[in-house]
């Protein structure tokens, strides 16, 4: 070959020689990963209506709480003693205060008034003060006494409602005829990105979407929108040194700390049926769970490999695995039972491509899917928010 005295690296992009360079894959750059999704799995049922509804039961409640100031003779003697819910006591009832020894035995009800018998079976005494926490023992019940009148529960419905997700894909015939680099089917290659969207939304949905507060199962005008993860939780909702929930560390006692997810998962396991198993978080809150571990960890000497990443979080009140998603806001915890949330379909709605008619020199298709949430016993999840994010 002759020398013609070009350079090559000036050739590529002002002369023809040279064929264009280009890798045979296209990389795609943005987040489109739904880990949630991914750690809930499929659901077992389907979705049959729009408003979509489920029924939802508790036991009788076990415990209330003194509803007065003055005690007569004395908070440690009184015997009369005003609760916030008298039908919740039976006459028999063995009742302690919370953080107390004392038993009290229950031997009249008027409303909300109990008549007790203080410090039954020689307990030591507590001192009683408004709002004190009392724990139904047990009953119990006379020799030979007739049945108790019956008490029971009601059951409450519960419900949410389905939201369609959908995109478009048009391709002209000149498009679908020319030679591309990376990508052999366009329609396919489109088919795949506009679903990939599809799926990121649904999972920022399903964490943070909010249903209408009027006309919320929609209409010709109004779109129908599901209730997230975070709008639903209203029960265990905490913020570090409000309301008697514990402060956190750093300046603003706002950082998440061992005692503020603690403190979080213990109220939640009083409250439900069942452990947390699922915290779900942002990259800032990730980093301080990460950072439990920062003095305590342990390394050989010919160790070549820094760790400090907590993936399963175990606790007195449930083993958790830690899912990071974008998609949490920075500055809240996601406490989830999650074999109590589902993410579901309506029937024969899951995601799905239809190829449509063309009007013209194009292929036109739309990918669909309407979906909603079931979250079921809701004291059962938490939500952790007002963190620091820096």
């Amino acid at each position: 070959m002759p020398f013609t005295g070009k350079a090559t690296y000036t050739a590529g992009t002002t002369l023809p020689e040279l064929a264009e360079d280009v890798a045979d894959i296209v990389g795609l750059v943005s987040p489109w990963e739904t880990p949630l999704l991914d750690h809930l799995g499929d659901p077992r049922t389907e979705a049959h209506s729009t408003v979509h509804q489920w029924m939802e039961d508790s036991l009788l409640p076990n415990s209330d709480a003194v509803n007065q100031t003055t005690f007569t003779p004395s908070p440690t003697h009184a015997t009369s003693i005003t609760v916030d819910f008298g039908d919740r006591f039976q006459i028999g009832d063995q009742v302690r205060p919370e953080g107390s020894l004392e038993v009290m035995f229950v031997t009249a009800i008027t409303g909300n008034v109990l008549t007790v018998v203080r410090a039954y079976g020689n307990t030591p005494r507590a001192t009683l003060a408004d709002n004190t926490v009392l724990n139904i023992l047990g009953n119990a019940a006379l020799e030979g006494d007739a049945r108790p009148a019956a008490r029971f529960t009601n059951r409450t419905r519960r419900q949410n409602y389905t939201q369609i997700f959908t995109a478009a894909v048009e391709v002209s015939g000149s498009q679908l005829a020319s030679t591309k680099n990376g990508v052999a089917d366009e329609v396919d290659y489109q088919k795949q990105e506009r679903l990939r969207e599809l799926l990121r939304d649904l999972e920022n949905c399903v964490i943070n979407g909010v249903a209408p507060a009027s006309n919320p199962q929609g209409d010709a005008s109004t779109r129908r929108t599901f209730n997230g993860l975070i709008p639903t939780i209203t029960t265990n909702r905490f913020t570090p040194g409000v309301n008697g929930f514990p402060a956190g560390g750093g300046a603003g006692q706002k950082d998440l700390t061992e005692s503020v997810l603690n403190a979080a998962m213990r109220i939640a396991w009083d409250r439900a049926s069942g452990p947390l198993d699922t915290i779900v978080v942002g990259g800032a809150q990730k980093r301080r769970i990460n950072s439990f571990i920062t003095g305590s960890r342990g390394y050989e000497a010919g160790d070549t490999r820094f760790n400090e990443r907590i993936s399963v979080y175990e606790s007195d009140f449930g083993v958790c695995r830690v899912v990071l998603s974008r998609y949490v806001p920075s500055d809240c915890v996601l406490l989830l039972a999650a074999s109590r949330v589902s993410v579901m379909p309506l029937a024969g709605r899951s995601f799905q491509f239809k190829r449509l008619a063309t009007t013209g020199d194009n292929e036109v298709a739309q990918l669909i899917g309407e979906y909603t949430v079931e979250s079921r016993n809701e004291p059962a999840h938490a939500l952790i928010t007002g963190l620091s994010v820096a």
